[in-house]
């Protein structure tokens, strides 16, 4: 079955992905000063959530932001990986696939789940940052948003602590659109 999505819903579902992954940039920048590639992956997804055109460049800077994450697990700065995957996850929301698939709602909320996840390890894994964070990026998410998450099946079991996060933010917007 497919998911109708128009290209308005595409940016505003990147700029969601962006608002959330774009305040861990610090700590992966802290700790990998030299490394450009999720900075670079944000700035194409921002080009993209303004109107630009959804290019190659931003699903080249997304795959190498995930790239740099596994260059900083490598190196032990575990709050950086998922900084950057986080930034990687902002970049791919722009690709987000038509399928009713609960994997394809990853596109929509792994960025979110990543930030938690990097603020979590950045203070010692205090599991209560990362719920908090949840509660923001669910303030986050406008109309269009929810609306287009609910399009999807629910998230997916599995993926440690970082899917517990994503099925805990998926479940507050699925809230949010029964709510309204």
């Amino acid at each position: 079955m497919a998911i109708e999505l128009s290209m308005a819903e595409l940016r505003e579902v990147t700029g969601y992905a962006l608002a959330c992954a774009e305040p861990l940039l610090a700590i992966f920048e802290r700790d990998c000063p030299d490394d450009p590639r999720p900075r670079a992956v944000l700035d194409e997804a921002r080009r993209f959530a303004a109107g630009g055109k959804r290019t190659k460049a931003l699903r080249v800077t997304a795959l190498e932001a995930h790239r740099a994450a596994r260059a900083a697990a490598e190196m032990r700065y575990e709050a950086a990986a998922d900084a950057a995957r986080a930034a990687g996850h902002a970049g791919a929301a722009a690709y987000l696939h038509p399928l009713a698939k609960a994997t394809q709602g990853g596109h929509i909320l792994m960025s979110a789940a990543h930030a938690a996840r990097a603020l979590e390890l950045d203070v010692g894994d205090d599991r209560n940052v990362g719920d908090e964070y949840i509660e923001k990026a669910t303030g986050l998410a406008g109309p269009v948003v929810v609306s287009v998450l609910t399009r999807y099946p629910p998230a997916p079991r599995g993926r440690g602590r970082v899917g517990d996060l994503w099925r805990k933010l998926d479940a507050s917007l699925r809230q949010l659109a029964t709510d309204r």
